[in-house]
């Protein structure tokens, strides 16, 4: 107990070193479930110390809509992280709850950590209860949650995400000719 930002994110150097050079997407997710999966010093150690962040105020911090949708980031890209940048996302909702709709240019490894039993976040591959999404770089979505609180640790490249970006259901209708 009593981890700090700085405890995270030096857990955090060895995993980012192993993942630099893949790309994010399905066979990536995959792969991050089957090898840092529940039950793994990765997953176990993160989830553990977000969590204890999340409950301390040191992580999640920035009502984005209230306080069952908040957002900080927790450290800017850096060599040490192989210029990844690390944030973390409290989301609560019983009902499928959306976010800010948004791109990842370079694409996004997503830690979901369920608070409650029944929490699940949407990935590209659908409802992910606790493990990994890898949403591919240009994807771009809403992000979802469900069935109560969970966080979101994410290891963006090069720190990039874009919310300058309209969602489809957003766009004005084009008249027809």
């Amino acid at each position: 107990m009593g981890h700090t930002a700085e405890d995270l994110i030096v857990r955090s150097i060895p995993f980012v070193t192993e993942v630099k050079n893949r790309t994010a997407g399905t066979d990536l997710e995959t792969w991050l479930n089957e090898t840092h999966g529940p039950g793994t010093p990765v997953y176990d150690d993160l989830a553990a110390m977000i969590t204890e962040g999340v409950r301390e105020g040191w992580a999640a911090t920035v009502e984005v809509d209230g306080r069952h949708y908040r957002r900080s980031r927790i450290a800017e890209p850096q060599e040490r992280l192989e210029w990844f940048s690390i944030t973390a996302v409290y989301m609560e909702s019983q009902e499928a709850f959306r976010g800010q709709y948004h791109q990842h240019p370079y694409g996004e490894l997503n830690l979901v950590v369920p608070l409650d039993p029944g929490a699940e976040l949407r990935g590209p591959n659908g409802w992910c209860h606790a493990g990994w999404t890898a949403p591919a770089p240009a994807s771009h979505h809403y992000p979802e949650a469900r069935g109560g609180a969970l966080i979101a640790l994410f290891f963006l490249p090069a720190g990039r995400i874009s919310y300058d970006i309209t969602a489809p259901d957003q766009e004005p209708a084009v008249a027809a000719s």
